[in-house]
């Protein structure tokens, strides 16, 4: 019978750049997010035992196999292997928005994915666990450059301060009214840029120099914004909160372009620009840079210029939600 797994992906508002190890082992990282209403979906089915393959899978390709080993996408093929699960299955990935798109979702699949099988095999994992799993299967078994941001966020859900330090995790949820997070609901926006990455390229440079310690000010800068976030957003629930939030993320923005020069280019400055221009309170890029979603804080007026500016289909509204990654239906 169909077991289906929702993933939420999440918007990463500051500190990112400080949850990579080569930064938080030395000098502590801290980021400020939350998981929003854009998820992935995997839908699980037992193999028919007529059917003439062990697995078939289907995401942004089809695959019909009958070894792991030959299964061409490595967060599945990996898992797998490491689960020691074996088990014929027919398997469908859903997602809001592509992939590529700096909202989480390469960690959201694999914390999804590795939800979906510790159930198929009668296993319940924490949401700690969860996350600390799908770090190893990206850093260690996959060798990925990845941070440890995303992975708590998709496990966990909610709008929350995660701190990381060398053998440690503090998560503190941001207290905030139904009144106010409703009001920075609706001045979320996200502007598509027409351009997709990959994260793991675009980090290499970055990785580097906070290795070499080079970029460690800038580091402490954005991890700082994270604690002045935490204060405007729990002490003043007001309009001026949130003119306030879009400044700092401008100036995490402002920051963050500093940190590679990997990370921006002419196409995703016009962009940040014209929305500024339009009358956003702030905005920065998601993600790693060079591409995918910006996000905007933003009066009404200032949303429907976006919109009739940039296109409809490339304004998306989102909104931060409660729910991390959870079974949503079994049989």
């Amino acid at each position: 019978m169909p077991v289906i797994v929702k993933t939420p992906l999440r918007i990463s508002l500051f500190g990112g750049g400080t949850d990579y190890r080569e930064y938080f082992d030395r000098k502590g990282g801290a980021v400020l997010g939350g998981t929003i209403n854009k998820h992935i979906y995997m839908v699980h089915l037992p193999m028919s035992p007529v059917a003439q393959t062990r697995y078939r899978l289907t995401y942004s390709k089809v695959e019909t196999i009958d070894h792991i080993d030959d299964i061409q996408h490595p967060v599945i093929r990996e898992v797998l292997k490491d689960e020691n699960y074996d088990i014929p299955f027919n398997l469908a990935i859903i997602s809001d928005v592509p992939g590529g798109s700096g909202l989480g979702s390469s960690s959201s699949f694999t914390v999804g994915f590795l939800k979906l099988v510790r159930y198929l095999k009668g296993e319940m994992i924490t949401k700690f666990d969860l996350a600390r799993a799908a770090i190893r299967i990206e850093s260690e078994v996959l060798q990925e450059r990845v941070g440890v941001q995303d992975q708590f966020h998709a496990s966990y859900g909610g709008f929350s301060l995660y701190e990381f330090n060398k053998d440690a995790v503090a998560i503190s949820p941001i207290q905030i009214s139904t009144t106010f997070r409703d009001s920075l609901n609706a001045s979320l926006i996200l502007v598509h840029t027409k351009r997709y990455r990959s994260a793991s390229h675009i980090l290499e440079e970055q990785i580097k120099s906070t290795r070499e310690g080079h970029i460690d000010n800038n580091l402490e800068d954005m991890k700082s914004l994270c604690y002045e976030a935490r204060q405007v957003l729990q002490n003043d629930p007001s309009d001026e909160a949130l003119v306030e939030i879009g400044r700092m993320l401008s100036e995490n923005w402002r920051i963050k372009r500093s940190l590679s020069s990997a990370i921006s280019n002419a196409h995703l400055d016009e962009i940040f620009d014209t929305g500024m221009q339009l009358g956003a309170y702030g905005g920065k890029l998601a993600g790693a840079g060079n591409g995918g979603f910006f996000i905007f804080l933003a009066p009404q007026d200032a949303i429907r210029k976006m919109q009739a500016t940039f296109g409809e289909e490339r304004v998306i509204k989102a909104e931060f939600q409660d729910e991390g990654s959870h079974l949503i239906k079994a049989f």
